[in-house]
């Protein structure tokens, strides 16, 4: 969330960072009741200090003053009782309108509408070809039984699917190969809850704009999308030194989608499921630009690298306005080959808030100065599986029906091929 004191100065910047990013806020709005909220809290101030100060002389007055003292404190309290009243409904719905204020995006994000007007800034690989007839991950999946979605659908209903002998094996090996490698980039691991409270998808902007996409409990908890949401949560309402930053969280969990938008799309395989398991790049840094952009352009190439030595060909996308989240300043998604579609398919993301998402959580440090200060936060999908089975899997295809295993997965596979 940006500072109000900062919105009522930038308005009409703020007004133009909603129009790039296609977010519908009244700001103006936003302003008025804000007058309103700070009219009335100065009037609530002035009344407290008074009733304290008539409170103070009570206890030397004399009888006859002392009782029209106390005549003065119910007519005090009276009112104050009454403001606080008329308070309630405009901080109601000022709180509504600041959560849906998004952040200023960084002068290098181009205009569009939707990923359609990503701009590509980086193609790494060639993209596979065959000398035979290649086959989809589905028929190559089912027929070495790496997967199965018949049962799956059965027991999970749409969308569903197990993953089973050495379609798991290859999952496991991927986490535990991306384990290693992450570790060896400085970051500490995380097994985090993916059942939540509601103000951890308000404190990463998830909520409210993502409300159909999110599974809750009948406890009113919230199932994560994404271990961002925990990882995040886990410093709320806390002070940090500036000597604990980095803070740089590798943070594993299970995740759940509705993929409430998406109907009629992606209805076969493993690219849109409702569960999966994701390695989250998680940083949290000093409040500073050059820091926040340093990082950024770091964790994407952290999973770039990771990509490369799998070998699957990629590109790298730098996100428009419409194709940025209510939060994020700047976004990279990476995109791998998948030959089955003739197409590349996002398989990270990269964003970084400076202090939108820590405002929320009310993360701060104090520099080295001693002043306090709230901390920047950025994120990047190390890997999701099973989404990059379907390229994986796509990609090392043999003519003679068998898969190879990339080189850098069968110290953790056990084997080099399948089938």
């Amino acid at each position: 969330m940006l500072d109000i004191k900062f919105i009522r100065e930038n308005a009409d910047l703020v007004k133009l960072a909603a129009t790039k990013k296609k977010i519908t806020v009244d700001i103006d709005r936003l302003l008025s009741v804000d007058d309103s909220r700070r009219e009335v809290m100065t009037a609530l101030e002035a009344k407290k200090a008074e009733q304290n100060k008539v409170s103070q002389g009570v206890a030397t007055a004399d009888a006859d003053t002392r009782a029209s003292l106390i005549a003065q404190m119910q007519t005090l309290k009276q009112e104050i009782q009454k403001d606080e009243e008329s308070l309630k409904p405009i901080l109601e719905e000022w709180q509504a309108l600041m959560l849906q204020v998004p952040n200023i995006p960084d002068m290098s994000v181009p205009d569009g509408n939707s990923d359609a007007d990503n701009q590509e800034i980086k193609t790494w690989g060639e993209k596979t070809t065959f000398p035979f007839t290649a086959k989809d991950h589905v028929e190559l999946m089912s027929h070495h039984k790496l997967a199965d979605f018949e049962r799956g659908v059965k027991v999970h209903g749409f969308r569903g699917y197990y993953l089973r002998g050495d379609g798991a094996r290859l999952s496991w090996a991927i986490w535990n190969y991306a384990n290693a490698f992450f570790m060896d980039k400085g970051f500490e691991p995380l097994l985090v809850p993916s059942i939540v409270r509601k103000s951890n998808l308000y404190g990463t902007g998830h909520l409210p704009n993502d409300a159909e996409d999110v599974y809750r409990t009948q406890d009113d908890d919230y199932l994560i999308g994404t271990g961002e949401v925990s990882t995040m949560g886990y410093y709320a309402d806390e002070v940090l030194s500036h000597t604990d930053l980095p803070v740089k969280f590798l943070a594993f969990s299970p995740c759940y989608r509705r993929e409430a938008g998406s109907h009629g799309k992606d209805t076969k395989g493993l690219i849109r499921v409702h569960e999966f398991f994701k390695l989250e790049q998680v940083v949290m840094c000093e409040a500073s630009h050059e820091e926040s952009v340093r990082y950024h352009e770091w964790i994407n190439r952290n999973t770039e690298e990771f990509i490369e030595s799998l070998g699957i060909p990629y590109r790298t996308v730098l996100n428009c306005g419409g194709d940025l989240g209510q939060g994020q300043v700047k976004k990279y998604d990476i995109e791998l080959w998948v030959p089955g579609e003739q197409t590349y398919r996002e398989i990270s993301s990269a964003s970084y808030f400076h202090d939108f998402q820590t405002r929320r959580f009310n993360i701060r440090y104090k520099d080295a100065e001693g002043k306090m200060r709230y901390a920047h936060s950025l994120n990047c999908t190390a890997i999701p599986t099973p989404r990059i089975l379907v390229s994986l899997i796509e990609n090392f295809q043999q003519a003679d029906g068998t898969i190879s295993i990339p080189e850098a997965l069968r110290p953790y596979m056990g084997k080099d091929k399948i089938g």
